[in-house]
Order: structure tokens, then C-alpha cells, then sequence
């Protein structure tokens, strides 16, 4: 019976060990190494956005279009009424803290229904300006865009959000798109299938392959 509690104790000893090893390794708790989430992972900054013309192209339209919020209703390509409201929506948001903001904004935008490129534009993929969003809603990258702009437009400083395109594990490696906002310490994930606003390692069937904003994009590359 002694021999066996020693050996009962030792095994735990060494489960202890390897389980500090583990915590000292990967910097995060965990309960074996498949719960990581992916987005720990390896990811390298550049500045040359050349590569991301429909990105590139949805910046340009959506500064250049600024002026039809002042337009009167009807008879233009969008619907300022239709802009006023998000406009407004906006406005009610000023001066809120950035966490209500960033889950406020999530819920405005998802409201939208979800509508394939290739049913709205004819095309397979196009990135769509938040003011054609309003009018046409969109699918995942416009839904991001949305958010993004939105957010931008109530000070949320470009360098503590991006655009992040991913790989869904759950849907057989999907690429899909959503936002991600850096908000004390946490990364948050802005998705347009999910209603709510979730921390970015709680999330595990998300594989992150480059993320962009208004100056940079990065690669990910996963370490586990």
C-alpha cells in the first residue's frame, strides 16, 4: 500500500512538471496543446499594400463618397436616408466607452442580412464601401468593412483595429473574414456570425492567414 501511494504521488509530481513546462512554453494555460487557439500565432508586418487592390479600391470610394450623407433622399446611386440612419446610429454612440462601442457596432451591423457577391455584384468576390453596404448589404469582408469604418468614425484609431481573413476549420477551411479590435489587453473578434463580440483566444476553429488596415497587413503564420 506504501509503495503505491509513493508511486501515486510521484506521478503526480510529474504531471505537476509537465504541466509548468508546458505553461512556460506557449505563455498561455492550457488544457492540452490542441485548445490553443490559432490566433497565437507567428505574424509579420508590411507596409506595401499593393498586393490588396480591392482593399486599396474600397479606402478610395469610401473617402471619395463622403459628401452624399449631405445629399437629399432619393435619386442618387445610394440612399442618404438610408446612410442618415447609420449616421445617426453613430452619433448615439459618440462619447460611449470603447467596449459598449465595439459590442454596439457588431450588433448594428449584423443586422444586415447576408447576401453573396456573385447575387449582388455579379462578381465572386468584391469588397464593398460601408455606404454600399447600407444599400445592398454584403457577405463576410463587407460586413468587417462595416465595422471597421464605423468604428473608425468614432475615433477608434486605425492601428488598434484590422481587417483579418481566416480559414473556418468548422466549414472545411472556408476562407471568411472578421474584424479584430485591441482593447485593453484583449484582441476582439467583430463577427457576422456570431452575435456576440468574443475574445480572439477563445476562439479555435479560426486559422488567420494576413490581416489589414488603412497602412499595414500582416502574415500569420500558426506556431502550434
Amino acid at each position: 500500500m506504501l509503495r503505491y501511494v509513493i508511486y501515486m504521488i510521484r506521478t503526480y509530481l510529474l504531471m505537476c512538471a509537465a504541466a509548468i513546462t508546458v505553461l512556460c512554453v506557449t505563455g498561455f494555460p492550457t488544457v492540452g496543446l490542441a485548445r490553443v487557439s490559432y490566433f497565437v500565432n507567428q505574424e509579420t508586418m508590411y507596409s506595401n499594400l499593393g498586393n490588396f487592390p480591392k482593399w486599396k479600391g474600397v479606402l478610395s470610394r469610401y473617402f471619395e463618397s463622403s459628401d452624399i450623407l449631405n445629399q437629399p433622399c432619393g435619386g442618387t446611386k445610394f440612399n442618404p436616408c438610408k446612410l442618415r440612419e447609420w449616421q445617426a446610429f453613430l452619433d448615439g454612440m459618440q462619447g460611449r466607452g470603447l467596449r459598449e462601442q465595439v459590442d454596439k457596432v457588431n450588433h448594428y451591423i449584423n443586422k444586415n442580412p447576408y447576401i453573396l457577391d456573385i447575387d449582388n455584384w455579379g462578381v465572386n468576390d468584391y469588397w464593398a464601401t460601408p455606404y454600399e453596404f447600407q444599400k445592398r448589404s454584403g457577405d463576410c469582408e463587407d460586413y468587417a468593412i462595416a465595422k471597421f469604418m464605423s468604428l473608425r468614425a468614432l475615433g477608434v484609431p486605425n492601428e488598434q483595429m484590422r481587417v483579418i481573413i481566416v480559414q473556418d476549420l468548422n466549414l472545411g477551411g472556408i476562407i471568411h473574414a472578421v474584424l479584430i479590435v485591441f482593447v485593453e489587453g484583449q484582441v476582439l473578434v467583430l463577427d457576422n456570425q456570431s452575435e456576440q463580440v468574443k475574445n480572439a483566444l477563445d476562439i479555435y476553429h479560426y486559422k488567420p492567414i494576413y490581416s489589414i488596415n488603412e497602412t499595414h497587413w500582416w502574415k500569420h503564420v500558426p506556431i502550434q
